[in-house]
């Protein structure tokens, strides 16, 4: 299948043809003509099978068909966990829309606030946003959603994760009832299905992988390593082929930061990006990394969800996660599009525990491969009792409880922190904040006495030029909200 026999508008064709886009990924070709008939969708895809364009090209194709806004209030709001996937998904809207008379911001924290008001002030045919932010701008009324007639919610297990549920559950409140919901998740969940049934209205299901893979591109290898080793492995491992871009796991920013400096100071060309780090050190980091001028990029979990790297050979897992799930979106950084990948962990005694969880969440073993001088002095235990890191130590970790909104616990800790905010606990930084991520927002914005940084906003608005990857087309768009079920109507005259 091609995207021309999707439909899809000449501008947006011609936009993909640009870039070289030809063929739709299996989530784009069975998403694309659903979004396209109007009705809800729950989608389930691994990252970096395209999901972006899976809804992104179907609405640019259906904001085509409408004609000229009226006002200055968005007609579709994508709502993301984080400012860099946020930016991402702002680019490709760009791309895919650069030869379509629409305009579209992103907004989000870590930068000026000001920007994010003139941008909505202007008016905007798409707003992308995060969660905390939007109730920022909600609670201050400079933002109108009354006419919001598609809502995307991207990266839908990460915002439940990292506490933003109750961020969700008060912009639905301000949104029309009469609306078409997507929802896109790297895994499917039991949380997922629950948030389903509260945001969607008879939802479609499409799903091109099973529940909590990984891509078959990529390797797994696990180097069993004493706690104090570790950083002498890593620098070994990397020495092996110091060209390569190799991206590294920390647990926690405090780890992070120790980790970069380390590896800068053995000659190694790298950074570190987590929460605490402003928007535009995130933002140089991760530009400098894809040219080349760095060649290792230090990362925390919430730091690196969404990032887009293009043919990343490597991941390497200094600490593993406390949570098995976040091993997947992990390592979903590389073997995309095809490409081979490889997986490295480092696992101490007391993590394997953790990889023990991993392993039974892929339903597979991982290969154990023992490093000259660096042997344990007997096997990882792999049994029900097998040790994990204790709780609220500081080393490369974090605590090992985390909890789910709503105060399920994932294992018994705080809700994760959104937009890169900071918690203390026990003396430790974890890259997830208490209260959910609303509120760890908010407070993130508050200078002042705590040192806490400055939670500022940010908004690029632009004409849409754009960025590849799906396309559809739309004739009848039927509004499942809130009316008539069965009535339809042409895509350019979809109800509010």
């Amino acid at each position: 299948m091609n995207f021309s026999e999707l439909g899809l508008s000449p501008q947006i064709l011609r936009a993909l043809d640009e870039q070289g886009y030809t063929q739709p990924t299996p989530i784009q070709a069975a998403a694309i003509p659903i979004v396209m008939t109007g009705a809800d969708l729950l989608a389930a895809a691994q990252t970096g099978t395209g999901k972006t364009a899976g809804f992104a090209l179907p609405v640019l194709h259906y904001l085509a068909g409408l004609g000229p806004r009226k006002g200055p209030a968005p007609r579709v709001l994508v709502l993301t966990p984080t400012r860099e996937l946020a930016a991402q998904i702002l680019d490709s809207v760009k791309n895919y829309g650069r030869h379509l008379p629409l305009k579209s911001a992103a907004i989000f924290g870590g930068v000026s606030m000001g920007p994010q008001h003139d941008a909505l002030r202007r008016g905007l045919d798409i707003l992308i946003a995060t969660p905390g932010r939007l109730i920022d701008h909600l609670g201050q009324r400079t933002v109108d959603l009354s006419q919001i007639q598609v809502l995307i919610l991207d990266e839908a297990d990460r915002m439940l994760d990292m506490g933003f549920l109750p961020a969700l559950k008060r912009v639905l409140q301000a949104l029309p009832k009469q609306r078409q919901t997507l929802m896109f998740s790297a895994t499917f969940s039991d949380p997922i299905k629950a948030l389903a049934q509260q945001f969607l209205h008879n939802p479609q299901e499409v799903s091109v992988t099973p529940r909590n893979t990984v891509a078959d591109t990529i390797s797994h290898i696990v180097h069993p390593v004493p706690s104090d080793k570790k950083r002498a492995m890593l620098v070994d491992i990397l020495a092996q082929d110091s060209r390569l871009q190799t991206l590294v796991f920390a647990r926690t920013k405090h780890g992070a930061n120790k980790l970069a400096e380390m590896l800068e100071k053995s000659g190694f060309k790298a950074s570190a990006i987590h929460g605490n780090k402003s928007q535009n050190a995130r933002t140089k980091a991760l530009a400098e990394f894809k040219s080349g001028k760095l060649t290792v990029l230090v990362a925390t979990d919430i730091a690196a969800r969404g990032l887009d790297i293009p043919e990343l050979p490597v991941v390497i897992n200094f600490d593993l996660p406390m949570v098995a799930e976040d091993y997947v979106h992990r390592i979903g950084r590389t073997g995309r599009a095809g490409e081979r990948g490889r997986a490295i962990s480092l696992v101490a005694p007391d993590e394997s525990g953790l990889l023990r969880d991993i392993q039974r969440l892929l339903k597979q073993e991982i290969q154990l491969v023992p490093m000259a001088g660096y042997e344990l002095s007997a096997p990882l235990r792999m049994d029900a009792n097998a040790p994990r890191p204790v709780q609220g130590q500081r080393g490369q970790g974090r605590p090992a409880g985390q909890s789910r909104p709503g105060g399920q616990s994932r294992q018994g800790g705080q809700p994760r922190q959104a937009d890169g905010g900071r918690r203390e606990q026990q003396g430790q930084r974890s890259e997830r904040g208490a209260h959910g991520g609303a509120r760890a927002e908010q407070r993130q914005a508050q200078p002042g006495k705590s040192g806490q940084q400055r939670h500022a906003a940010h908004a690029g608005q632009h004409s849409h030029p754009g960025k590849m990857q799906d396309g559809p087309n739309a004739a009848q768009r039927r509004r499942r909200r809130g009316g008539n079920p069965g009535a339809s109507v042409h895509s350019a005259q979809r109800p509010r």
